[in-house]
């Protein structure tokens, strides 16, 4: 079967998001981890420390995105923050699990994530600059499809690894995260592959580029929506490996095991939920993924058999590839002209601060209560999240 030249570079484009998700699995499952090395019998603790680096990111993402907009250097708008930001990336994660103190590993989590910032939005940015408005649904599900192998190899291996070395998973990620860079910096041309610039006005500043957003009643809606099913969604990430630790008493290679279980499904599924977006509304689609992942929290709540949860992170896998495959078209469709950076920067502003709000919220509830809250917390942001849906009012097709 030959693949089109145009698909063939969102694949190539896939290696950017291969490394953002490959790093943000391994941080999720196992900086938690690293931790409670130092931090005993306090999870609301250890979820604000997660949350730091973020409170940068509030500022940084917006900025990037924005800035990219405006720029244009001899290698494109975005692909200077690529040229600077991942091999950065690459080198720090060889020197992040060789921290020698709480101080130092907070220090190394909050260079790795800086670097991260640097060329989130302008990967992601990307995607919709070479891609026409109405193939951005496959191909963000593309870009998904690739970078959900980085997800599966994090929780397929990295805990695994863990068990064996600390250092280990993180210096197989500084490799592959290089060798992604490699692979963008050779394939992608953004000169030559964005299909045209579009003009943005000079003389607008962020907070006016970013206002016309906030006065659109739609643009609002589905960016709490975003915001709230991340809330939800990252409460599980973060916490799973303590959860399976101190609460189901299983070891870190069950651990792993058991996420891949909704890392995997998501990635097989990845490609056929953008299909499913184009051709049935990409609303009607996010809805019907949350509703999937809302019937679960339920049966997770009350079972502690491993075999019946990991059931049920197959099918919340498969939801949950439903709402985030097409999250981001749903918002880039809504930008303007001239602003797609602008909008990559909100949505990963307001998924950056539902990363800010979990942790800590999550770790206050389980410390009041228990480690059997986690997904009654979850149950309930998804489900605001689906009441906000709801209330969006936009044309079928976006």
């Amino acid at each position: 079967m030959i693949v089109k030249k145009s698909n063939m570079r969102t694949y190539l484009l896939g290696f950017g998001f291969f490394a953002i998700l490959l790093y943000e699995t391994l941080y999720d499952n196992l900086i938690p981890l690293m931790l409670g090395n130092y931090i005993k019998n306090n999870e609301a603790k250890i979820g604000f420390l997660m949350t730091i680096d973020n409170y940068i990111a509030l500022l940084v993402l917006p900025m990037i995105g924005f800035i990219s907009d405006r720029l244009n250097t001899r290698f494109g708008k975005r692909m200077p923050f690529i040229l600077i930001g991942m091999p950065l990336a690459g080198v720090l994660l060889f020197l992040l699990p060789n921290y020698t103190s709480l101080n130092s590993l907070i220090l190394l989590i909050i260079g790795m994530n800086l670097a991260m910032l640097l060329y989130r939005s302008p990967v992601i940015s990307l995607m919709p600059d070479i891609t026409p408005k109405e193939k951005r649904g496959k191909a963000n599900s593309i870009i998904n499809f690739v970078g959900g192998f980085g997800a599966v190899i994090a929780t397929l291996f990295g805990l695994t690894l863990f068990e064996k070395k600390e250092q280990y998973p993180f210096y197989i990620a500084g490799v592959l995260v290089l060798i992604s860079f490699i692979v963008i910096f050779i394939s992608i041309k953004e000169k030559r592959d964005v299909i045209e610039y579009e003009k943005q006005d000079k003389n607008e500043g962020i907070f006016s580029s970013f206002k016309n957003g906030f006065n659109r009643k739609e643009v609002v809606l589905i960016l709490l929506a975003i915001c709230s099913w991340f809330i939800a969604y990252n409460g599980i990430q973060t916490f799973f490996s303590r959860y399976g630790r101190l609460f189901l008493e299983i070891s870190d290679s069950e651990i792993g095991l058991t996420l891949t279980c909704m890392s995997l499904p998501f990635l097989l599924f990845a490609l056929p939920a953008g299909l499913i977006g184009s051709k049935y509304g990409k609303k009607k689609t996010m809805a019907v993924g949350l509703i999937g992942v809302i019937l679960m929290m339920p049966v997770l709540v009350f079972t502690r058999d491993l075999m019946i949860i990991r059931i049920c992170f197959v099918i919340i896998g498969l939801s949950w590839a439903l709402v985030n495959i097409n999250s981001f078209p749903f918002v880039a469709n809504l930008a303007p002209i001239g602003k797609i950076g602008a909008y990559t920067g909100l949505y990963y502003l307001f998924s950056t601060f539902a990363r800010i709000v979990s942790p800590p919220l999550l770790g206050f509830v389980i410390d009041l209560t228990s480690f059997g809250s986690m997904f009654i917390y979850s149950g309930v942001f998804f489900l605001i999240a689906l009441i906000l849906l709801f209330y969006v009012k936009v044309d079928k097709k976006i």
